[in-house]
Order: C-alpha cells, then sequence, then structure tokens
C-alpha cells in the first residue's frame, strides 16, 4: 500500500487510518499573510521533494471555541484542537487505501465539505468531521479551511482601490473557490473524479455552499449539492449584502483600529485586531444587524441577490439535497407548539419546489428530528453533523446504538446521492423528491 500521491504540484505523502489513507493539512494557495492579508488567494508553487501530510493544519484566526454550548459539544476535547494561524488556507482529503498505487480504483465520486461557524469561526478538522466513513462507502471526502471574519471578509474603499476591480471582501468565498479548483485539478491523483464533486456544507458553510452554486467563477466544477441549515429560497437566512453596504461595516472597523492606511492596517498583528474586531461584533449585535462579514454582491463573485439568481436560472442546474433540524434557529419553542417548523424548513420546501417549477426536478428535504440526550437542546442546529459524518461515538452524549444505525442510514443516503444524483439504495426506506403534488420531507430520527 502506498501513502504517496504524485500530483501536477509535487508528491503528496498521508498516513493510514481507521482503515483509509489520509491527507492532512495540503496547500492549495499561498500563506494569506503580510502583503497577501486581504488579497484574492494566490497560487502556491510547485514543490521539490515529498510534501509530508501528516499533521492537520492551522485553523483561520478566530475567538476562543471552547467556551458555552458549542464549545462542549464540538472543542472540548483538545486531541482535535489546532493552533490559531493566519496561514491557513489548507484542505484535508481522505480516500480508500485501494484508490492510490498502481492498481488504484479511479473516478470515485467527491465529497467537498465546507464546515459552518456564522463566517467567524471552525476549522475542516473539527472532532465530529471524519472521512472515514465516507471512504469505506467509496467516496472521498475534502473538508477545507478558509479566512473568516475580518479576515475573510472585509470590505473597504482602500482595498477596492488596490483591487484593479473596484471591488473588497469575499476573500473568505475566494479561499473555497480556489479550494474547489485545486480539488478539480489534483483529486485524480487521490482517486477522485473531477467531474462528479459533491459540494455540501452546514449553516454558514451551507450558505457558503449556495454562495457558490450563484457564482459564475466556480463554472462548471460542481456537480451536487447538499445544503444543511442554510440552503434556502425566499425564507432563509441568507442576506443580500451590496458591496457598499459592505464597505460601511468595514470603515467602521477601519476607525476602530485607528489605521491610517492600507498599509497600517496591514503591519497590524492579529493581536492588535481582535479588540476592534470584538467592539464591532457588539455594535453589531446590539444594534440587531447580527452577522455583518458575510458574502457581498461584488459584480465578481456574486452578480446579484440569491433569490433573483435563482428566479433568472442562474443558479447551476444539479440535483439538490437540503434539509433542517427540529430546533433550528429561528424556531421557537411556541411554533413548534403550533405545529410549524420554522423559517429554515420552510425555505427547504421552497426552494425544492422553486426548482421544480423551473426545471421539474424537485429537491430531496430532509428534517433532522433525534431529541438529543444529555440536555434539553433537543435536535439542535449542527446536531445532525455526528451522524453525517459517523462520528457519533466521539460525541460526550449518552447515544445508543439506535444513533449508531441512524448515522449508518444517513450516511448512506449521503453518499447514494454524491455518487449518482440520488439517495436512494438498497436496503434504505424511499426518499421521494419534494414536490408540490408529493411534499415529501425524509424525517431522521432513531
Amino acid at each position: 500500500m502506498s501513502t504517496v500521491v504524485t500530483t501536477k504540484k509535487g508528491k503528496i505523502r498521508g498516513c493510514a487510518e481507521n482503515g483509509c489513507l489520509v491527507f492532512k493539512g495540503i496547500p492549495y494557495a499561498k500563506p494569506p499573510v503580510g502583503e497577501l492579508r486581504w488579497r484574492e488567494p494566490q497560487v502556491t508553487e510547485n514543490w521539490e521533494g515529498v510534501y509530508e501530510a501528516v499533521r492537520f493544519s492551522g485553523k483561520a484566526v478566530q475567538g476562543e471555541q471552547n467556551v458555552g454550548f458549542y464549545g462542549r459539544e464540538f472543542y472540548a476535547d483538545p486531541a482535535y484542537d489546532v493552533e490559531i494561524s493566519e496561514d491557513c488556507l489548507y484542505l484535508n482529503i481522505w480516500t480508500p487505501e485501494d484508490a492510490v498505487g498502481e492498481d488504484a480504483k479511479a473516478g470515485l465520486p467527491v465529497a467537498f465539505w465546507i464546515h459552518g461557524g456564522a463566517f467567524m469561526s471552525g476549522y475542516g478538522s473539527e472532532q465530529e468531521f471524519d472521512g472515514a466513513a465516507y471512504a469505506k462507502r467509496g467516496v472521498i471526502l475534502v473538508t477545507i479551511n478558509y479566512r473568516l471574519n475580518v479576515y475573510g471578509f472585509l470590505a473597504h474603499p482602500w482595498l477596492d482601490e488596490e483591487s484593479g476591480r473596484g471591488i473588497s471582501g469575499n476573500y473568505g468565498i475566494l479561499d473555497q473557490i480556489a479550494a474547489l479548483q485545486w480539488v478539480s485539478d489534483h483529486i485524480a491523483a487521490f482517486g477522485g473524479d473531477p467531474d462528479n464533486i459533491t459540494i455540501f456544507g452546514q449553516s454558514a458553510g451551507a450558505m457558503s455552499v449556495q454562495t457558490l452554486l450563484s457564482s459564475e467563477l466556480t463554472g462548471n466544477r460542481i456537480a451536487k449539492a447538499i445544503l444543511q441549515s442554510g440552503g434556502s429560497y425566499r425564507v432563509g437566512v441568507h442576506r443580500d449584502m451590496p458591496l457598499r453596504e459592505a464597505e460601511e461595516y468595514g470603515e467602521r472597523f477601519v476607525e476602530l483600529t485607528g489605521a491610517k492606511d492600507l498599509a497600517g492596517l496591514r503591519a497590524m498583528s492579529t493581536q492588535e485586531l481582535e479588540k476592534p474586531l470584538g467592539q464591532m461584533m457588539a455594535e453589531a449585535f446590539t444594534s440587531g444587524k447580527g452577522l455583518f462579514f458575510v458574502p457581498n454582491i461584488d459584480g465578481h463573485v456574486l452578480k446579484q441577490g440569491y433569490n433573483a439568481t435563482i428566479e433568472e436560472k442562474k443558479l447551476k442546474h444539479i440535483p439538490y439535497l437540503l434539509g433542517s433540524t427540529k430546533n433550528d434557529i429561528m424556531v421557537t419553542k411556541e411554533q413548534l407548539a403550533a405545529g410549524e417548523k420554522g423559517t429554515l424548513y420552510e425555505g427547504c420546501m421552497a426552494f425544492s419546489h422553486k426548482m421544480e417549477e423551473l426545471w421539474a426536478e424537485p429537491s430531496h428535504v430532509y428534517y433532522f428530528s433525534r431529541q438529543m440526550p444529555g440536555d434539553e437542546e433537543g435536535a439542535f442546529h449542527s446536531a445532525e453533523l455526528w451522524y453525517v459524518f459517523g462520528t457519533v461515538k466521539r460525541c460526550w452524549r449518552p447515544l445508543t446504538e439506535a444513533d449508531v444505525q441512524l448515522s449508518e442510514r444517513m450516511l448512506d443516503y449521503w453518499t447514494n446521492f454524491m455518487k449518482k444524483g440520488d439517495p436512494n439504495g438498497d436496503g434504505l426506506p424511499q426518499w421521494r423528491e419534494c414536490s408540490a403534488a408529493d411534499p415529501f420531507v425524509m424525517e431522521f430520527d432513531v
């Protein structure tokens, strides 16, 4: 068994773990530091020798994660923590052992995961993420890091002037696009089919997925998409942020830093930028404006708003699978008591029905309702991640064998969809598309 692959960039060595090969911390762009801070990601140089991809890279600059509810849920185990660094543009690949080498199986479907975290936090090697269950099912999993918060989404007239396009912000989305391009160019060396890439993500990751689906910059590199608690049409979490509004947030941030010019702003350390970022967040949430470092409509990454993109048939015409959780964000106890399922659920239904209206191709829609044991949070926003990645045994909660079986079933559906655009397969309950005449939604519970 070989743990070395030869790509167009050079040789890469991975390691054998849990019945598959894992390649950790592969650079897909140059470190966005110094003069490359707040610039589009730059293509890496080829290398000599063998690149040792045997440890996960640092995560993008972000606040402390091991606090509060999500700190306990996903970030309490130090074994999965990594350093914080502006040098964060790396990806990880899990592939079957027999997908690499002289007698390798080629043309495997590829799953490209974009983590959530409100565009403020998160990373591709979190405790709940793992690709062994995908490799076992003949699917290659890729997870990525991308720039977050002010490093990934700062828009400002100084940056507009420098860009050559009169635009700024969206660096985190451009990172995702660069990672997708890298996978498209190199995944064949790992046994993958560059023409069969499914992009999927949750929360801000799902919002990112819909952004990539709405962008002309991704071309025809996306074959299918899964949107978990973040995909929608008309009703949902997407926000059409004009460039000028994004610049206004950026101008306020720069004012708080005290920087006199772009050179001075770039010269500031991450520690110096931490306080003004905290002040910006406090101001935004106090005023009720919510997230402000998000993708903006710049005429380059995004030509228009999310709903308009769908209505004008400019969203990728591909198979879709999407859904939400019972106790998701924007779902109140009063709504549940009244039999309502919340904004994200309604947005998924509307999305599927719009796909049917446009192309006579409704989507597959799910509803994750497992009441998670251990506290009163229920099927909270992100709860399904343990199941979708086959990592329920890493979870602190008193999960049961029934949870393991639920995870196996969801993984079968997800990977079937990644293979052929249809989640159905032998031994699985039939998952019908969600049409206007038959608004079927697959419910996931133990």
